[in-house]
Formats: C-alpha cells, structure tokens, sequence
C-alpha cells in the first residue's frame, strides 16, 4: 500500500472526486478500506492490479514493455512473503494513523 500511495491517492480523486490529502483526517478507517477496495480497473490502481494480477499467457503475451517491467517488478517483490503478523501490524499501524487524523 506504501509503495502505491500515489496511485491510491490518483484513483480516489478520479473515481470519487476525493482528494485524500484534504480528506484524510475527516475519514475513518473504515470507509476508507471500503473506497480502497471498491476502486475499478479504470483507475491508475485498478490498471496496475490489473497487470499485477494477470495470469492468462496470450494476455501476458500482448503486453507491452512498460506492463511486463511493472508486472516482473512486483513478481520480484513479492517474492519476499511477509507474514501475517507483520501484515496485521501494518495494517493496524494504518489504521491507528487514520484514527489519530480524526480526533
């Protein structure tokens, strides 16, 4: 999520005309987790998803230079497993920021 924060805050302000950055501290957690997983494919997140998450060989085939560099970067990374309980600390590391934003 840290690494495509970016694209996270470009795709709230192209789906929802919400712009995090002035939005942030009057959103709880978890309205924004259910915008986060709510964005759709045409968003500059959901298009990275998209290529992330591609399977199917005549897709990856067709591909460009740019989506098979994207998506070998993030097969990379991943390789790198993080456990559950590293997940669930960040996750609740996030959360306790959105909380602390909101009071």
């Amino acid at each position: 999520m840290f690494d495509d924060w970016c694209l996270i805050e470009s795709s709230f302000a192209k789906q929802y005309g919400i712009r995090l950055r002035k939005n942030l501290g009057d959103m709880e957690w978890g309205e924004f987790s259910s915008l986060l997983a709510g964005l759709n494919g045409d968003t500059p997140v959901g298009n990275i998803v998209r290529i992330r998450s591609e399977k199917n060989p005549e897709v990856l085939k067709n591909f460009t230079t740019e989506e098979r560099k994207i998506r070998s970067e993030w097969l990379r990374k991943s390789v790198c497993h993080v456990s559950q309980e590293n997940y669930e600390q960040a996750m609740n590391g996030i959360k306790n920021m959105f909380i602390s934003m909101s009071k």
